[in-house]
């Protein structure tokens, strides 16, 4: 530490991710971790005629996910959920060459736990879990502002099959190689569950 500096904000980083720990365990308690029902409806608006800007700055075509089963989860660097980044990597790892395709998609929607920008976001994905599956510039997942991509996910206008409301970092939203929506995973479902494994390889 260089002389006269305060450490102060390395405390208050650390009593920030303690808090927002402690935070998104009070959320599990109050039944934010459990996932919903399985659906079986087609969309009525196509899942891949959707686009997103990647954390690049490029464009991001859906119709290149025809074919792949698709986890859609809203990201954040500063949350108790944070270390799921791991769990996607390695998920993302073991069945890529299986079709699976994570998209992520960070957001500051929650606790401003991701006040970053783009560039920020992606040296610490890379840094600190190797992220190596698409990731998205932020979003907004709820209310004014809506990204596409995720009023289609919760809107059963669009998809065809369920409205939800996403409550926290971390959600995950299923989505089926023909563009239906499988199922929505709340923040706490691991993302190698049993229920996210049995669905890629295919068991009921």
């Amino acid at each position: 530490m260089v002389p006269g500096t305060i450490p102060a904000p390395a405390c208050s980083l650390r009593m920030k991710q303690q808090l927002a720990k402690l935070f998104s365990i009070i959320l599990m308690a109050c039944g934010h971790g459990r996932g919903n029902a399985v659906y079986a409806q087609q969309p009525i608006e196509p899942f891949h005629a959707l686009s997103a800007t990647d954390i690049n700055g490029k464009p991001f075509s859906f119709a290149q996910l025809k074919g792949h089963k698709v986890i859609v989860v809203n990201t954040a660097s500063e949350c108790g959920y944070t270390p799921q980044y791991k769990q996607l990597q390695e998920l993302y790892a073991k069945y890529k060459e299986k079709g699976l395709i994570i998209v992520g998609f960070p957001s500051n929607d929650f606790g401003n736990q991701e006040p970053g920008g783009e560039k920020s976001i992606a040296a610490f994905c890379e840094k600190n879990y190797g992220v190596t599956f698409p990731m998205m510039g932020k979003v907004i997942t709820k209310g004014e502002g809506q990204h596409p991509v995720y009023q289609w996910l919760t809107q059963k206008a669009k998809n065809g099959a369920s409205d939800s409301v996403v409550k926290w970092n971390f959600g995950k939203y299923l989505v089926n190689e023909d563009g239906s929506l499988h199922t929505m995973l709340a923040s706490a479902v691991d993302p190698l569950s049993d229920q996210v494994l049995n669905w890629l390889d295919g068991k009921k």
